[in-house]
């Protein structure tokens, strides 16, 4: 636990603690644990030596919809799998899985060409679109719907439920922490995602955070690690919020499975 908690905690720490020292003590040996001045001026300069507020904008409206859009298709979808019956729907859940299995790297080349193709380099829709997918929010999904007691369910049909109905007044008021859990996930990965980004936001009008802080390490030719620590500290800062405040209904949503009936 405590290794753990060092290798969680620790470069936190690091990060917090360099954002407040000046240049010169970053780079002195032996490492200091602590500013000798403390130089909040490295949060000025990282939100005023490049679009901070832009990028920090374009980062809510990426996050939004894609957590919007994976939120709602996950449910959908889960739902669909677990209490409607149709052909293929074996075949459908395979499909799921394998997609699981596919790191998103290996398609990186195919999407590029496809989106770059259609015009969508430097657009919201060419960030959104390729990363929309929800194979994991409708496998997590389903795998908490199928731990819903089979009687609530006969239940709300005996009482003529169909299948809306079944959904929003029997599904839904139970599944709430898992719910939790995978939007808090969702909205995690949605703003921490870079690589894709990087791929496709040339111009800072649609560049999210991650990428907007990557010009503080190119402003003068050597990288000032103060600025940059700071910028990271500000664009983890409501994540990390929202994880504390959540946090307990993500633990149970995550678990809320693991045990059918």
């Amino acid at each position: 636990m405590v290794l753990v908690l060092l290798v969680v905690a620790l470069p936190l720490y690091w990060i917090v603690v360099t954002s407040f020292k000046e240049r010169p003590d970053i780079y002195t040996l032996p490492v200091t644990w602590w500013p000798s001045v403390f130089h909040p001026q490295n949060y000025t300069e990282a939100t005023e030596s490049v679009p901070f507020g832009l990028f920090l904008r374009n980062s809510i409206v990426i996050t939004t919809i894609l957590a919007t859009v994976k939120f709602v298709l996950g449910v959908f979808s889960a739902f669909g799998l677990v209490f409607l019956r149709f052909p293929g729907k074996n075949i459908v859940f395979l499909g799921i899985i394998a997609a699981l299995m596919v790191p998103n790297q290996i398609t990186v080349i195919s999407n590029y060409a496809l989106v770059a193709d259609w015009g969508w380099r430097n657009t919201f829709q060419g960030i959104i679109v390729p990363l929309a997918g929800v194979a994991f929010g409708t496998f997590l999904m389903r795998n908490h719907f199928l731990s819903i007691p089979a009687e609530i369910i006969e239940a709300a049909r005996m009482d003529g439920a169909g299948p809306f109905r079944l959904l929003w007044r029997v599904v839904l008021p139970v599944s709430g922490p898992t719910m939790v859990a995978f939007a808090l996930i969702t909205v995690v990965n949605e703003w921490n995602e870079y690589l894709w980004p990087f791929l496709m936001a040339d111009d800072a009008s649609v560049a999210p955070l991650p990428i907007g802080l990557t010009q503080l390490q190119n402003n003068d030719g050597v990288t000032n690690w103060g600025p940059v620590m700071a910028g990271t500290v500000l664009a983890m800062l409501p994540i990390l919020v929202i994880f504390l405040v959540l946090q307990k209904h993500m633990i149970k949503g995550l678990t809320s499975g693991a045990v059918k009936g």
